[in-house]
Formats: C-alpha cells, structure tokens, sequence
C-alpha cells in the first residue's frame, strides 16, 4: 500500500493558497489510488521546537542513560518525525513564501529529519543521501512573481531552498506545484490557481 505524508505549514489557515493546493493534490492521488494511505501533519499546529541544546541530544551518540529528560523527549519527538518521513512514498509539502524563504515551523521540521545515518551519511567522497526513492511534491505559494525575472530569482530561497535539502536526503523526484503573484490583484489569483491545477493534473496523471 502506498503511504501518503500531507504537510501543511502556512499560519493563515483557511486563507492559505498552499494548503489549498495541498488539499487538491491529495485529493488527485486519492481519485487515483483509493486505497492509498495518507497521514497528515499540520506544522502551524503541531510544529517541533526549533534546535536547542536539547534536541542535540539526538546527534550527540550518547546512551539513554546519559541524556537529560528533556533530551530524551525530543529524541522520542525526532525520531517520531524521521520515521514518518522515511516510511512515507510520496510527501505532499505545503510551502508559502514569507520574508523569501520557508515558515520557520517547516524548518523545525526539516531541522528534524536532517539526522546522518537517516537520512544522509558522510563518506570519503562527499556526502550520500539515504531517503531517495520517494517523491516529494512542494504547493508553493508567493505573493509575488519571482519566477520570471533574474532579480526575483535571485530574491527567492524557498524552492531553491527545498530542492536543495530533499536532493541533499536522496531524493531524485522533487515537484513543484506553484501559484505565484496571489498578493497581485483578483485576476493574478484566479490564472495562478488555474496553472496550478492544471499542474496538479499533469503531475498525478505522470504519477498513474
């Protein structure tokens, strides 16, 4: 059985485009694969502390015994988060744009499954990702167009930024589902989620 990750992370809620999005593309997958499994994570709900001394604990090698209590709990939280990642084939990533890059509640999370001999490992040769063979779909979401000139690409660390990370874990087939311009006026919001549906058919009929 196919097992789906839906994350959302936008704070606005029923105002946000991503998770719109999201919601679009998990339905596409259901229509196609009934019997698929989807876990979902809300990450403005249910975002991880970000890194601190004590969520190190979980790189630091040590035994249980040696951990402080409040190390042990993150530990429990972090590896909660990796093998939900690890154990899912597709991961279904909502990903607005704020201040140019990801939510900070995305970046915990990410924070969290970035663990060597997890998700990558070391080697004479450079690092290697252990998490390919899955697939990743990112809803972006920006207020303004960045797409379509060098200055907004050069502005932009969102989808630059994930592509980065997902290829630094191994993972070969990373999908960009994006509505861009939504801050732009009524008729910049209705071509952009056109486009962006007309994607999220495109991509699940590939994925059939």
């Amino acid at each position: 059985m196919t097992t789906l990750l839906h994350i959302d992370s936008a704070i606005t809620g029923e105002a946000s485009f991503s998770r719109r999005l999201t919601h679009r593309i998990v339905e596409q997958f259901r229509s196609n694969q009934p019997d698929i499994k989807v876990e979902y994570l809300d990450l403005a709900e249910q975002a991880p502390s970000h890194l601190s001394i004590e969520s190190l604990g979980f790189r630091l090698g040590l035994d249980d015994d040696q951990l402080t209590e409040a190390q042990r709990c993150e530990n429990q939280t972090t590896m909660q988060l990796l093998q939900q990642f690890l154990k899912a084939d597709i991961v279904v990533i909502g990903a607005p744009m704020y201040n140019f890059t990801i939510p900070s509640q995305l970046k915990a999370w990410i924070d969290r499954i970035a663990q060597a001999g997890h998700t990558f490992r070391y080697t004479e040769n450079g690092p290697v990702g252990l998490a390919g063979g899955k697939q990743v779909v990112i809803a972006s979401s920006r207020g303004g167009a960045y797409s379509t000139s060098e200055q907004g690409e050069a502005m932009e660390h969102q989808e630059s930024f994930l592509k980065v990370i997902f290829g630094f874990f191994g993972v070969t087939d990373i999908r960009f589902v994006r509505a861009e311009g939504v801050n732009m006026g009524d008729a910049a919001v209705e071509q952009a989620m056109n486009e962006a549906n007309r994607s999220i058919e495109e991509l699940v009929l590939e994925a059939a």
